[in-house]
Parts: structure tokens; C-alpha cells; sequence
């Protein structure tokens, strides 16, 4: 036994996983079973299941208990990401049946809340931490079967007829194949393609897949293909009303490596696992992984580890955070081929945020600012999120950046063909803030840049956005070939209708045509464009990222919009990882960081804000997104964090306050300041 304390283990949910783990925590050597929670105390046969487990009535409770040190979620999927989240707001470590949560999104943010709480968090997975996987691990690094050409698994089981009350059923308990018993075969392809490659696990370029969804809705089989970089290709299924054989086979140039069942490795209780190793003309060599300890042991084990060490992850050959995220990354691409999206996850009923609670107030950590035109004090940083598809991963990023005070939105109806602006539809709705909130809509992008287009389109986004009004319009691109007094007399309209209710102006639009548009306004009478949305960034974009952009990081613009007093809503405030990119001049980088950003006048930039950071204790990209907020005209970046921790970082930002001489600086190189 171990000479430190126990941990000491509360189990959240008694079901058969949790009887499981039970038996190994029983036979660790770091563990103790002090409680269990559960809604119903009185359900019969707790005791005899939990032996010397305190019963404890409500999660809530458990997580209070001055008692328990780590907190085993073993419920119904839908809830992993709540009480794993408040398991760690409580200073609990956790260790989270798998799938750890029903996204890669949820994951992100279980993982993000376990980072601020420095807690553990560890994803379940038992045959990871068993001898057996890295022995098979070593084989397939030594090159016994030559080099990895393919890989096939599956993880399939009948259950005896459809029934509709049960879990893997249930749509509301995000049922079937894939969440619940997929992840297997996917990781473990990951694992072996990784050792392959000499990594610890390897993400796949390519994910196909397809399913039958049944009665219910669920996956009742399903089967995916896995391309990764090193040319390695998976099969991979899983089902739940359907026998498969449950092999795993993997194909090298000289031979393949079979396991049977390898999540059970040498049994629940121990005992001997075999790999076998199959070669063309030769007898089939058995390799026989024994060890007495429990399956479920080697898990409790390796999470007491961690903790005991300080650490907030599992070490390798266990789960680490990333290989959660990236296990769960290819289950989603898995369901999204599908079609599989369950009814808890949609905007009807996710009506509280990703820790189970209503949304909070909009917060003060993202200070407001009055711009011009607009009725309502606005974010200093505005949030764009085309990057999301569903309501479940977008509403994670909606919710906080709101909480943080953030409430300036941008959209398009361009972007992600409607998806971007229903989302944001659906979360105003639901979460009941359209009148909080700034909107931003852009339509009439390139190749259709016609006047009579823009109230075309404003009225499918504001269908899409359920709503009657946008506060702020943009033009999406310019048509030189159309009179500029043609697109205002067409924006003035959709004013005058109360359905831009703001301000209007263009999007990747020159200071000529600017000029010149709000010249027509002030003749005619109209209202006059009174924003811009061009690029910004203390890297000058030296082309365009997208045919048709605008930069307005020259003096003579930065000139222009002070003299003016525009408001630019700045997109790639950040230069697009160009602050972030640690092979420093290395032409063989990114090929759109190297046509757009790089410039020894860039270079230069980026160094002082590499200097200037160093001594703020912050990083470039703070610098950088610094100097726009810094701009002596109302400068509002927009920001696109894709995760939690994306978002918080980017706040760093709002500690930095630069002078006018820190802004020459950096622009130039002139006197360094003195800070």
C-alpha cells in the first residue's frame, strides 16, 4: 500500500459502471470508498453494492462532504459536464466515466474549469492504464509486424430488443453506439497510429461515417473510416443492437496483431490478456499479459497517482486532456456525418448553461464603451464564432463571453450558410438578452454585391436571428461598379423600416468610397454610413487574406479614422497567429502567414511587442490585441476564440493600458517609453 493518505473516492450515480469501479477502488492501493451519492437513498441494495460507502442523498451533497478528496461521475452521459464542472468549482478532484463529455466543446470547458480549480480531471477510460496496452504499444514500436498499414475494431454488443426505457436507447440520455461504446475502437486507432508515428497518440485528417439511427433516434450500429497523416487507415465500429466480433486487428507489412475484447484486457478481476501475432508462413506467436490486479484498479490507481503528485492530468498511456479533446473531436465529426444530434442538445431544451445554471448577468470583466450610433454601451471586444455548427458547442462560448461582460455579436449571412446567425437566434431566444445585446449583420458579399440584394438578405438573417432589427449593418464587400449612392439609399431604407436601428457602413469598403457615401448621405438627406469593419492589426496586412479584403493598418488609414472618428469593428485584430508564431522568420511556415504578414516592417513589430510583453508578464498576442483597443478612434476588435480558455486569454488584453508613445513605439520603433 501506498505510504500517503488514501484518496478518499465519492461515487456520483450507482449504477453498474459505478458497482465496477467500486470493486476497483476496493482492491487499490491509493484509493478508499467514502461515500456514494444518489437521488433516491431508500433504492434498495445500495449497501450490499457499496460496502462501506456512506449514502449520501443528492450531488449536491456529495460535493459539499469535507470527507471526499476525488468525485467518480458515473451518470448518464447528459450530466458528466455539469457535475464535473462543479465537482472542480468545489475543489474536487474527478475522474469521469467516459465519454467525458458529449462534445469535444463540453470537454474543453470540463477541462478549463479543472485548470482554474487546479484540480484532476481524467477521462475513464480503464484498458489505457492496464499493462496489456502498453505492451501492445511496444510491439507495435518495435516493428514485429512491420510497418502499420491498417487498423480495424469494433466494440458491438445485442441487447435483447428495443427498449425505450433504457439509457442506451434513450435520445434523452444521448443513447446508442457511438457515445457509448465508439470511443474505444477510436482511441485505441488513435493509439496505435500515434505509436507508429513515435507519438503518444495521433489525430486522424479525415473522418467518414455513417449509422442507422433507430426507433428512437439513437445510432443502433454504426461504422466510421479513419485517415491519418502518416497514410494509416481505420475501420471502426460500434453498435448496440447488433453481435460483432470485437477483435481488434492490426495490419503491418509482415504480418497483424490480433486482440480479443481489449478494453477488458486480462479480465475484471486480472488475469491473462493475450495479443496475438499472426505472420503469412509461420505459427501464430501469443503473447500473454498477465496481472492480478482488478481492471478498474489500474484507473484508480493512476488517478491517485496524479493527484498525489500535484498533477491534473493522466499520465501517458492514460488519457490526457488532449487526447480526450481529440478522441471526442473525431466522435463528433463521426455524429455530424450522421446527422446524429440529440434532442437534449438543441436550444429547446439546453436552457441553462454547460455548468447546469441559469445565465448569469452580463459581467463587468469586458468593459463598455459608448460608440457612436448605437443606443446601448457596447463591448470594447466583440465576439465572432463562425466556427460552430450547433447550439450545444456554441452556446459554451456564447454564455461566457456574455458573463464576462462581452455583448457586441458579429454575423453574416454568408457565414456557415445561415448556421452562424440561427445560432445566435436560437441563443437570444433562449436565453432572453436580444435587448442587452448588440447585433452585427453583413450581407451582399461578393459575387452578389448588388443594391437590391442587402433587403433581400437582411430578411432571411433576421429570420435566422429571430429578431426584427439588427443594430449594426455591414456591407460584406464593395461593388466599385455600382454608384455608392445606390447602396446608401438601400441601407437608408432598411433604417427607415426600424430594421437596422444603428448604425450602417461597410465592410472592406476604401476611404475613397467611404468618402464619397457619406458625401451622397449628407446631400440626399439619407443617413450616413457611420462604421467600418476593415482589418486591423499592428501586423499590416500586406495583401489580402480573401479577395476583396481592406486593410486599414496604414498611417494614412489610421489617420483617416481618427480625424473621423469611425468606429472600425477590426477583424484578425490579432494578425492570425502572426503574434503567436515561434519559428520567427521560417519561410517554410503557413503559407497565408507568409504571403500576408511577413515584412521586415512587420518583423519589426512583432519584436517590440515580443519585448514589451516580456516585461508585462504577458504574451505578444496580448500586446497586439492591446494596441487596437488602444487606437485614439473607437477601435473594437473582433476576437474568435473557438474554446474557453481561447477566451480568457484573450482578456489578458484589458490589463494592458498603452499611451500614445507606447503605440508610436511599436509602430515604428522610436524612443522605447519607459514603463
Amino acid at each position: 500500500m501506498s505510504s500517503n493518505p488514501p484518496i478518499r473516492w465519492g461515487i456520483l450515480g450507482p449504477g453498474n459502471i459505478a458497482k465496477a469501479f467500486a470493486g476497483g477502488v476496493a482492491h487499490s492501493r491509493t484509493g478508499r470508498l467514502a461515500a456514494i451519492a444518489t437521488r433516491d437513498p431508500r433504492k434498495p441494495g445500495l449497501a450490499e453494492a457499496f460496502p462501506g460507502a456512506r449514502i449520501v442523498e443528492g450531488y449536491e451533497a456529495l460535493l459539499r462532504d469535507p470527507e471526499v478528496n476525488a468525485i467518480y461521475i458515473a451518470t448518464p452521459h447528459p450530466s458528466h459536464a455539469q457535475w464535473a464542472i462543479r465537482a472542480a468549482e468545489a475543489g474536487k478532484h474527478v475522474l469521469c466515466e467516459k465519454p467525458m463529455g458529449l462534445t469535444a466543446f463540453e470537454a474543453d470547458a470540463m477541462i478549463h474549469a479543472a485548470r482554474k480549480a487546479g484540480t484532476f480531471l481524467g477521462e475513464a477510460f480503464m484498458y489505457r492504464l492496464h499493462p496489456q496496452t502498453l505492451k501492445l504499444v511496444e510491439l507495435v514500436k518495435s516493428g514485429v509486424i512491420g510497418d502499420i498499414r491498417m487498423i480495424k475494431s469494433s466494440f458491438g454488443f445485442a441487447m435483447p430488443g428495443f427498449m425505450p426505457e433504457h439509457r442506451l436507447y434513450s435520445n434523452e440520455l444521448a443513447g446508442g453506439g457511438i457515445l457509448d461504446v465508439g470511443g474505444y475502437p477510436v482511441s485505441m486507432a488513435r493509439l496505435i497510429a500515434g505509436a507508429a508515428a513515435g507519438q503518444r497518440f495521433l489525430e486522424p485528417d479525415k473522418v467518414r461515417g455513417t449509422a442507422h439511427l433507430g426507433k428512437s433516434g439513437v445510432d443502433e450500429w454504426a461504422s466510421a473510416v479513419l485517415r491519418f497523416p502518416n497514410g494509416i487507415v481505420a475501420e471502426v465500429s460500434c453498435s448496440i443492437s447488433l453481435n460483432q466480433d470485437n477483435v481488434l486487428r492490426i495490419f503491418g507489412t509482415t504480418g497483424r496483431i490480433e486482440v480479443a475484447d481489449f478494453w477488458f484486457a486480462g479480465g475484471k478481476q486480472g488475469g491473462t490478456g493475450l495479443i496475438t501475432i499472426i505472420r503469412p508462413g509461420s505459427d501464430s506467436e501469443v503473447v500473454g499479459v498477465t496481472e492480478s490486479g482488478w481492471l478498474y484498479a489500474f484507473e484508480v490507481d493512476a488517478a491517485g497517482d496524479a493527484i498525489l503528485a500535484g498533477k491534473q492530468e493522466f499520465a501517458w498511456p492514460g488519457m490526457g486532456w488532449d487526447d480526450s479533446v481529440g478522441n471526442l473531436t473525431v466522435l463528433d465529426k463521426w455524429r455530424a456525418a450522421v446527422r446524429l444530434e440529440y434532442e437534449v442538445e438543441k436550444a429547446e431544451r439546453r436552457i441553462n448553461t454547460i455548468s447546469g445554471r441559469k445565465l448569469g448577468p452580463n459581467g463587468t470583466a469586458i468593459p463598455k464603451r459608448q460608440i457612436p450610433g448605437l443606443a446601448r454601451p457596447a463591448s470594447v471586444l466583440a465576439l465572432g464564432f463562425e466556427d460552430f455548427r450547433t447550439f450545444s458547442s456554441g452556446s459554451i462560448l456564447l454564455d461566457a463571453y456574455y458573463e464576462a461582460g462581452g455583448n457586441v455579436f458579429d454575423t453574416a449571412f454568408v457565414y456557415g450558410a445561415g448556421k452562424t446567425e440561427a445560432l445566435l437566434g436560437d441563443w437570444l431566444r433562449n436565453r432572453g438578452v436580444r435587448e442587452q445585446s448588440i447585433v452585427i449583420g453583413k450581407g451582399a458579399h461578393t459575387p452578389v454585391c448588388y443594391p437590391d440584394v442587402i433587403g433581400k438578405q437582411l430578411s432571411q438573417s433576421l429570420d435566422r436571428l429571430k429578431t426584427d432589427y439588427v443594430d449594426i449593418y455591414f456591407m460584406h464587400r464593395d461593388n466599385p461598379d455600382v454608384p455608392v449612392g445606390e447602396f446608401v439609399d438601400a441601407m437608408d431604407a432598411e433604417v427607415k423600416a426600424g430594421r437596422i436601428r444603428g448604425s450602417f457602413g461597410g465592410s472592406n469598403w476604401t476611404r475613397e468610397r467611404m468618402d464619397e457615401a457619406i458625401a451622397y448621405a449628407d446631400r440626399n438627406g439619407k443617413q450616413r454610413p457611420g462604421a467600418l469593419s476593415n482589418n486591423f492589426s499592428l501586423a499590416e496586412m500586406l495583401e489580402p487574406i480573401w479577395p476583396g479584403c481592406v486593410t486599414s493598418s496604414s498611417d494614412e488609414w489610421k489617420a483617416w479614422l481618427t480625424a473621423r472618428q469611425m468606429p472600425n469593428f477590426a477583424w484578425s485584430s490579432q494578425g492570425r497567429g502572426f503574434f503567436t508564431d515561434r519559428a520567427g522568420r521560417d519561410k517554410r511556415k503557413n503559407e497565408e502567414l507568409v504571403r500576408v504578414w511577413y515584412s521586415e516592417k512587420n518583423f519589426g513589430r512583432r519584436d517590440r511587442a515580443i519585448e514589451l510583453a516580456a516585461r508585462l508578464g504577458k504574451s505578444p498576442i496580448h500586446v497586439a490585441l492591446a494596441y487596437v483597443l488602444a487606437q485614439p478612434f473607437p477601435s473594437i476588435p473582433l476576437i474568435g476564440p473557438r474554446t474557453l480558455g481561447e477566451l480568457d486569454d484573450s482578456l489578458q488584453a484589458l490589463d494592458i493600458s498603452l499611451s500614445p508613445d507606447d503605440l508610436k513605439w511599436l509602430d515604428e520603433g522610436s524612443h522605447r517609453p519607459d514603463r
